[in-house]
């Protein structure tokens, strides 16, 4: 049976009347480019001046896309959601971080959701950013395999303690956890380090997860040779499949340094290069394990004919489907009620150390042409429903 995404009634039965109306409102405003832009602007201006801005941020555009300040803040949203059969993952969401103490403090706070996940059913993975736990231009020397100098060399070394550290208390626990990836010129880095962590502690099960951005045309190849890697030396690979989050800044920077952009062509293109992805996967699930991360639900209904095709359950603990918190309750929670694995990213932090985040949110939606359309149409076909059931 495949899902209905049209069904508003499960898609937002946890928003109460307010928080549906907030809800369409935010839309409205992320539909409308210019005023993203302002806002932006403005928002970034009133937090560098410290203006009381915290307030009214947590109100709107905060509490829709982020779980809470803390994990105990986040605790109740992911009950009730847990109730529905959707799981969340915590996601510590502070960025652009430069120093030690800053990294070992990100690094600290997943080895405490490490063990929260641990003690709940409701939250299966934990996450991190690489540029979390080391600085981006230190990523960004390696990948480019430039020689880095005594102090960077033992920059270096603290970075990969520190993603050894997580790794191994995720394997000790017996915990999944996922590793996001970012830009390209810094993701070689990142890539051989997540491959070392996956040949130390993946050898029973995946408990790391690498990130494949398929809006990269180069990244299948890269799967076909992990996966010959994984084969030859006898551990699973823990994929986390998404279109990708960078696009603007990749093509910018390509076209400024006169490189080809590793982008592909076009959205068409990025949509067959993920699908082909899932489609390698999910006929090579001897070594992978596969999180589709999509708001996509072309592709989503394509995962789950090709489950269906090969007499997969949809609880299988081998594929998980998961939507950003905030966004695609109609693919999330009508999942769920069928019984897949669906999970909502739950980003959550300071409201200060979250607006990157934040922002990065409201200006893709923005670019996603139909993303926007799409939700604004369910809100109000929502809204609909209620008032003639009043």
């Amino acid at each position: 049976m495949l899902p209905n995404f049209e069904n508003t009634a499960i898609a937002f039965e946890l928003k109460t009347d307010s928080q549906l109306e907030r809800a369409y409102f935010l839309f409205k405003m992320i539909a409308n480019e210019p005023l993203v832009r302002i806002g932006t602007a403005v928002t970034n201006f009133a937090i560098k001046a410290h203006l009381p801005v915290e307030g009214l941020i947590r109100a709107t555009v905060f509490d829709h896309f982020c779980g809470g300040v803390n994990e105990e803040d986040c605790l109740p949203i992911i009950d009730k959601m847990y109730e529905k059969g959707v799981c969340s993952i915590l996601d510590y969401s502070a960025e652009g971080k430069e120093v030690d103490n800053q990294f070992d403090f990100a690094m600290e706070k997943t080895l405490e959701v490490l063990d929260f996940v641990k003690e709940k059913d409701a939250i299966p993975f934990a996450v991190f950013k690489p540029t979390g736990f080391g600085r981006f231009k230190l990523f960004e020397k390696v990948s480019a395999g430039h020689t880095l100098n005594d102090s960077e060399t033992a920059e270096w070394g603290r970075l990969v303690n520190r993603f050894d550290r997580v790794c191994k208390k995720a394997h000790d626990l017996d915990v999944s956890l996922l590793i996001d990836a970012e830009e390209s010129w810094m993701q070689n880095a990142a890539d051989d380090l997540v491959l070392e962590m996956m040949r130390k502690y993946n050898k029973q099960k995946a408990i790391v997860f690498n990130t494949f951005q398929m809006y990269r045309w180069d990244r299948l190849d890269y799967i076909k040779k992990l996966r010959d890697i994984a084969a030859s030396e006898q551990f699973s690979i823990g994929a986390k499949v998404v279109r990708g989050a960078y696009m603007e800044k990749e093509n910018d920077r390509a076209k400024e340094k006169e490189y080809p952009s590793p982008i592909c062509a076009s959205k068409k293109e990025t949509d067959e290069n993920f699908d082909a992805a899932i489609d390698y996967m999910m006929d090579n699930l001897d070594r992978f394990v596969l999180f589709a991360g999509t708001h996509n639900e072309q592709s989503c209904l394509k995962l789950i004919s090709k489950m269906q095709e090969k007499g997969i359950e949809p609880s299988d603990s081998n594929i998980w489907f998961g939507q950003l918190f905030g966004m695609s309750d109609h693919i999330t929670y009508n999942l769920a009620a069928l019984g897949y694995n669906a999970v909502k990213y739950v980003p959550y932090g300071p409201v200060r150390d979250v607006m990157p985040y934040l922002i990065r949110r409201a200006e893709e939606n923005t670019s996603v042409a139909g993303q926007t359309s799409r939700e604004l149409a369910l809100l109000q076909k929502e809204r609909k429903r209620r008032k003639l059931e009043d």
